[in-house]
């Protein structure tokens, strides 16, 4: 069972996901459909802070509100360095990089289909 809500679908979960994401002005955000790919989750949503305070600020404020709108019990990993933070809600999984660690994993360049064109998370 996910960390989320009974009530909550993934998609409700995406939705609050990308607004706590755009209101603390996180960077070059992206989504990737996971469904029918892999166990992990529904979707993926990869975005940048431009500081290590803002990376560790965003993933505060993202677990918190998730937490408060929805009763979401989020897992967090890698907040300690604020290089690369990884939120696990169960149905959606959040990546918050620095830009320049971002670039050296290059996640989207694996989880996205070949061929396919990076589009903003909130088109």
């Amino acid at each position: 069972m996910s960390g989320a809500t009974l009530d909550v679908t993934s998609e409700i979960l995406l939705e609050s996901v990308l607004k706590s994401l755009d209101d603390m002005k996180a960077e070059d955000l992206v989504q990737i459909d996971l469904r029918g790919k892999t166990a992990i989750g529904d979707y993926m949503v990869i975005c940048s802070g431009r500081s290590s305070r803002q990376v560790a600020a965003i993933s505060d404020k993202l677990v918190e509100d998730l937490k408060a709108q929805h009763g979401v019990l989020s897992k967090t990993e890698g907040k300690e360095t604020g290089d690369w933070v990884l939120i696990d809600t169960g149905d959606v999984i959040v990546h918050v990089f620095r830009p320049e660690v971002r670039e050296f994993y290059q996640l989207e360049k694996m989880w996205l289909p070949a061929g396919a064109v990076k589009t903003p998370a909130t088109q």
